[in-house]
């Protein structure tokens, strides 16, 4: 690799990392050599060293050293290909004397992901085996390595030193650091034979698509066997310069002794990875080889979601399209229907209200989406899971939805009103140019918007999966753009009534029937309270989940009391009403979680076990899998619609050749998480049926029907369940 190009491919980490240079100079720390060993060059990071296999020369042509690394927690150095950025050790050993050649090994490096950037390497310790002939067995070696290398945590530092070491003539005995050496050397991948690994097939999967200019995104695949089954493979893949790859995608076949390793990749420039030869190291826990491969062309990846190219503008279509129906999903509904009885309740404004009033609503969804985009970021930044609607994975959150909920309902019972900060409402009156207080609170019609953002993410409409896969799994830039570009889409209804306000011209006009839709859009509310409410009984115990209903109910009942108190109790009421939210906040960490999501899963749906799959397809068995949660609505949908219902409730609890599994995501659960990042998705409902024609997995779209179902099925099996439709 040309310094250059080492540049270019580690200034793809400096937006992220802190670079400082370090150097020997400005931090010494030299510690006494033992028998066979340099001095310890000492850093705040890690300790290195060179050390022999043996105390002198001997009467052989060549030397075993090593170049160890002590690391400090959270440190580590590079391999040979460090992947999207940093640098190897480097060693120049221009200065030593009675030195012939020197061979450099690496033994098998580790994934490692910081900031968003994907990296091989090692942490703890490592020595790196070295092999070194020597010119004159009669004379003294003198070893003189200038070493130049990287460390990282979330910060990187380089760091250049010399380390020297004198052998003399003669005395071969071994040192103690002649185990060490051959235990790292022992680690460093061969050609496979000793193993029974093999790799048959490199090829392209389809075409290199450009993504934006002078970059292509593609994918590489890899056909591997093994004398015995795998247990978890992974491949390492050394290519052109300004190449990238990512980890792989793999699928097992023939009782797991065949892998499929589909390997996303992108290529910069003239890279030309499709005629490219590749530098191969397959791993599968302590089995290890490395080959060279030409890449040949081959067939595209089936993707039953889509065969239209995937680009940024393609996204943003689906996440405005995905946005839009949105509005349609249950979870939004109640809270949809109350923009709309206000706005029923514009009859007769002028127009300027009613475009403020949803230009507020609309702000106030776009701006939801924009803090959602900002929170997973974050947590993408930290390291964390993402994905759609995952807040909805910790009890607290689901309280403090509960909590909203009830005082929504509350309010449209008629048991209190809102009344804002009087710096707030003049704000709003400011904005809106006057009017009455129901049509000038900019702030509320602003937080309407945002609460229907909130209850939109326990649904996943058709589209929006696609693009928040695309979203999480690329940039930053990437997810700002698409998650922005859902609130527009979300948003639409409301951005067409602040551009044609005369809409409400049409519409029925106010009267008394709206108090009685108040009172039941007001019921609509407090069930979806109560479904809160047995979500966290499930993410918690059905006793915290009774605990805080009963503080809502007695949230209710001080409201409906204040309305015949005297002044003087009603500060005590509002004391009251504080310490019940409170009460219910803090709840949830009085509790740990109790309930056995699989146990309560009906008996027909086994554990989720993906590991499991390749297994059971081997055996002829069709796997329907099903990845779901008791917050997710679209997943309920599905349950009651198509999967709890009919044939395919018969096929799916019938046992025989199919099998039936669940993954419960109410909870986080890092094996579901990693399954659905494994298909580029990040959110649920999720449904994926194998079988013996189809290995890899059918993917079905969000919403399911009984025919999608069965065509899924009946590919998968290879037409056995063709005739039971």
């Amino acid at each position: 690799m040309t310094f250059e190009n080492s540049l270019r491919r580690a200034g793809r980490a400096i937006p992220a990392l802190a670079l400082a240079v370090g150097v020997a100079a400005l931090i010494p720390g030299l510690a006494n050599a033992e028998a066979g060993a340099s001095n310890w060059f000492v850093t705040k990071q890690n300790e290195v060293r060179l050390v022999s296999a043996t105390e002198g020369v001997g009467d052989s042509k060549t030397l075993q050293l090593g170049l160890q690394f002590k690391l400090k927690k959270g440190w580590k150095v590079y391999w040979r290909s460090p992947g999207d950025a940093g640098f190897p050790p480097r060693m120049n050993w221009k200065q030593s004397a009675n030195l012939g050649e020197t061979r450099f090994d690496w033994p098998t490096p580790t994934r490692f992901e910081v900031l968003g950037y994907r990296t091989l390497g090692y942490k703890d310790e490592v020595v790196f085996p070295i092999t070194a002939k020597v010119e004159d067995q009669s004379q003294p070696l003198k070893l003189r390595a200038d070493l130049n290398y990287l460390t990282c945590d979330d910060v990187c530092i380089p760091y250049k030193t010399r380390l020297s070491l004198d052998l003399p003539a003669g005395d071969g005995d071994a040192t103690d650091h002649f185990q060490l050496i051959n235990k790292f050397a022992a680690k460093v991948p061969g050609d496979g034979k000793s193993h029974g690994l093999n790799i048959e097939k490199v090829e392209t999967a389809g075409e290199f698509t450009m993504v934006k200019k002078d970059v292509r995104n593609g994918f590489v695949r890899v056909v591997a066997t093994s004398a015995v089954p795998f247990k978890n493979p992974d491949i390492f893949v050394e290519g052109p310069e300004l190449a990238f790859f990512s980890p792989p995608e793999v699928t097992l076949e023939d009782g797991g002794k065949r892998a499929v390793l589909a390997i996303p990749a992108s290529e910069e420039d003239d890279t030309k990875i499709q005629t490219a030869s590749l530098k191969l190291t397959i791993v599968d826990g302590d089995r290890a080889a490395t080959q060279t491969h030409y890449v040949g062309a081959g067939p595209p990846i089936s993707n039953s979601s889509s065969d239209l190219p995937i680009s940024l503008p393609f996204i943003l279509g689906l996440a405005v399209i995905g946005g839009l129906i949105l509005n349609l999903m249950p979870c939004v509904l109640p809270v949809i229907s109350l923009k709309v009885l206000g706005l029923v309740s514009y009859g007769g404004a002028e127009t300027k209200a009613i475009r403020m009033s949803f230009f507020a609503s609309s702000l106030g969804i776009i701006f939801s989406f924009l803090v959602i985009a900002s929170a997973l970021v974050g947590l993408k930044l930290a390291g964390s899971a993402v994905g759609w609607g995952i807040q909805f994975q910790h009890p607290w959150f689901i309280v403090g939805l509960i909590v909203i909920v009830s005082l929504f309902s509350y309010n449209l019972w008629g048991l209190f009103e809102v009344n804002l900060p009087a710096w707030l409402g003049n704000i709003g009156s400011q904005l809106s140019g006057g009017g009455s207080a129901e049509h000038q609170s900019f702030a509320g019609n602003f937080c309407t918007g945002a609460f229907a953002t909130i209850l939109a993410t326990p649904c996943s409409a058709p589209f929006l999966s696609t693009a928040v896969g695309f979203a999480l799994a690329g940039s930053i830039f990437d997810i700002y753009a698409v998650y922005a570009t859902l609130g527009i889409g979300m948003a639409l209804p409301f951005i067409a009534i602040t551009l044609f306000p005369s809409v409400t011209a049409k519409l029925p006009k106010p009267g008394a029937w709206m108090v009685k839709v108040k009172y039941f859009l007001g019921i609509a509310l407090a069930a979806t309270a109560a479904w809160l409410i047995s979500v966290l009984a499930v993410q918690l115990s059905l006793g915290a989940a009774a605990i805080v209903g009963a503080l809502m109910i007695g949230m209710g009942v001080i409201l409906f009391g204040k309305r015949f108190m005297a002044d003087g109790w009603l500060k005590a009421a509002t004391v009251g009403i504080l310490a019940v939210v409170f009460a219910a906040f803090a709840t949830p960490y009085q509790y740990s979680p109790s309930v056995d999501l699989h146990a309560k899963s009906e008996t027909h749906w086994v554990a989720f076990e993906p590991e499991k799959i390749p297994e059971m397809v081997a055996t002829g068995k069709t796997v329907f899998v099903d990845v779901t949660a008791e917050w997710c609505i679209t997943c309920q949908i599905n349950k009651a619609t198509v999967l709890n219902r009919g044939g395919i409730f018969e096929v799916l609890s019938g046992g025989g050749d199919v099998v039936a599994m669940k993954g419960d995501w109410t909870r986080p659960d890092p094996k579901i998480t990693a399954y659905l990042k494994s298909f580029g998705r990040f959110g649920i409902p999720f449904n994926a049926v194998y079988g013996p024609s189809n290995k890899k997995g059918i993917v079905l779209p969000e919403l399911l029907t009984a025919g999608l179902v069965w065509d899924a099925m009946g590919t998968a099996s290879g037409g056995a369940f063709a005739a039971k439709q």
